[in-house]
């Protein structure tokens, strides 16, 4: 990627694409607390899935989201329905043997095979669509990690070959293929996915936010508007609002970026992903359907992005990530304009594997599904599958490889101590560069508009940020999930927590957690 491209001129939408093109949900708030045989805390991808699936066998569900359905992690997605996670499968095998990477692979074609049966049962208007998958090699010195992907992958029955041409519209020098996957709208398949969990006993909460889980006999969970009883709990909340077994310490935040782009010519076919570091990612989307988007039915935009980084680290601002993912898009394609741009945060396990099953050893009825590491849309519906059956018959054929219980040291230690030593460094070096900031009775003038800073005032440290009319505003510092101090995000304006992914905006208020209180706001 050439550094001296220039980005456009434009202004791009500072919004998801799949949210710009579905409308807001307006479900209730809970009222007065419910007695439910299933609680779904979550109402992303993986707490629908599980929801509907939970609803078919008959039981009693509530999902309780915590703001509007479908707008936070899943919202933000880049929408690839695959079991291409990269270059992936080699070295899972390697770690963790072939029959739990074959688990994994099965659970991940299954899921794509679940949404389009639901599409096609329920005639959910999505964009789905069935389409291959390419990881490119991003140089000649990946080509030995492209063929020994394709060779573990074929072992375990995925549909992949090697390629050296792909419907790019640049040479690669190979890449590994995987034929029938898909894409689709989430939100338009989700919002019809919350439809049919919504009625007859069961119930779809907006506004609720979880506080607590108590995993007794039965559950409860607590919320800000009464608690809901039930006999079991799916914990779907990106990162689980209950942790007693240490998930602060077993997973870490990436964020990543992305563009909605016109470019003047065809729009690749197919899905994309390389091997660079940070890896880049590419899909088409058509917006033949979307009236408030196309001009005429055969235009399309390419999504395009990547810049994943663990939040708040030392590197470049935010504004820079966009813009180096503008400028991949721009020396690869001819670029017209960049129409949308949006961020998304995933969490990665240590052992890169996800986390589905019983939450903690001592909660027998509560349980997790997380740490999807970019691919939730798949993954998530497959936990949203495994969580119905370890709940509705006890076991599920790919549960083991997923078991949030296991023990894997040789896969995890060295990235346990690697993660957990970042966040700690995070931790106490930003307290000793706040004792050393301080600002003087004029210092939040000197802010400039729309900039933001961390400063110290009577012995605590503050968060003020000028807005663009050069009103000040000021909150604690001090994320309240484990204390790490948040950073500001330039791009979004939300000031964000480096140690476990929590994101605030200007005021204080959260945006997602872990953190279920917000930053204090402070007097000038």
């Amino acid at each position: 990627m050439s550094d001296d491209i220039e980005p456009a001129s434009e202004s791009p939408r500072p919004e998801s694409l799949w949210l710009a093109t579905t409308p807001t949900t307006d479900y209730d708030p809970l009222e007065d607390g419910l007695d439910v045989d299933v609680a779904v805390v979550g109402g992303g991808i993986t707490g629908l899935s599980a929801a509907i699936n939970l609803k078919e066998t008959g039981r009693s569900v509530a999902v309780l989201e915590s703001d509007r359905i479908v707008e936070s992690t899943t919202g933000h997605t880049t929408a690839k329905l695959t079991s291409q996670h990269g270059l992936y499968y080699e070295p899972l095998a390697s770690r963790f043997g072939e029959e739990k990477a074959r688990q994994y692979a099965n659970a991940n074609e299954a899921a794509i095979d679940e949404v389009e049966r639901r599409v096609e049962d329920a005639e959910i208007d999505c964009d789905f669509r069935r389409t291959d998958a390419y990881t490119y090699a991003a140089s000649a010195d990946d080509l030995e990690r492209v063929r020994d992907e394709v060779d573990a992958a074929r072992r375990l029955g995925l549909p992949a070959s090697y390629v050296e041409e792909t419907p790019l519209p640049f040479d690669v020098d190979g890449a590994v293929r995987f034929d029938d996957q898909a894409q689709f709208h989430p939100r338009k398949y989700l919002l019809a996915i919350a439809e049919g969990v919504h009625g007859d006993g069961s119930y779809v909460f907006e506004e609720t936010r979880a506080l607590d889980v108590d995993p007794g006999s039965p559950c409860r969970v607590e919320t800000e508007r009464g608690d809901v009883v039930a006999d079991d709990v799916v914990v779907a909340t990106h990162f689980p609002v209950l942790d007693r077994a240490g998930y602060f310490a077993r997973m870490h935040p990436h964020r990543a970026y992305l563009l909605a782009v016109r470019i003047d010519g065809t729009v690749p076919e197919g899905m994309f992903y390389n091997t660079a570091s940070p890896p880049a990612t590419m899909r088409p989307y058509s917006v033949a359907d979307d009236t408030e988007t196309a001009d005429d039915e055969d235009e399309a935009l390419l999504i395009v992005g990547g810049q994943s980084h663990e939040p708040g680290l030392d590197g470049p601002p935010t504004s820079e990530r966009y813009r180096r993912c503008e400028a991949f898009a721009r020396e690869h394609f001819d670029v017209e304009s960049v129409e949308y741009r949006w961020s998304t945060m995933d969490y990665y396990p240590v052992d890169q594997v996800p986390l589905i099953g019983p939450i903690d050893p001592l909660s027998e009825h509560v349980y997790v599904g997380t740490g999807f590491k970019g691919w939730g849309m798949t993954t998530g519906t497959a936990a949203g599958m495994i969580l119905t059956d370890l709940i509705t018959e006890g076991s599920n054929p790919w549960a083991d490889v997923f078991d949030p219980q296991r023990l894997t040291p040789g896969a995890s230690a060295k990235r346990f101590l690697e993660e957990n030593a970042k966040v700690g460094g995070s931790f106490v070096g930003d307290r000793i560069k706040s004792l050393l900031a301080s600002l003087g009775s004029d210092g939040a003038s000197n802010i400039p508009r729309g900039d933001a800073r961390v400063v110290r005032r009577a012995s605590q440290p503050v968060g003020l940020y000028r807005d663009d009319s050069g009103t000040t505003h000021a909150v604690s510092a001090t994320c309240p999930h484990m204390g790490c101090l948040v950073r500001w995000n330039d791009a979004e304006r939300t000031w964000d927590c480096p140690c476990h992914g929590s994101r605030f905006t200007h005021e204080g208020e959260v945006l997602s957690g872990p953190a279920v209180e917000g930053l204090l706001y402070r007097e000038l």
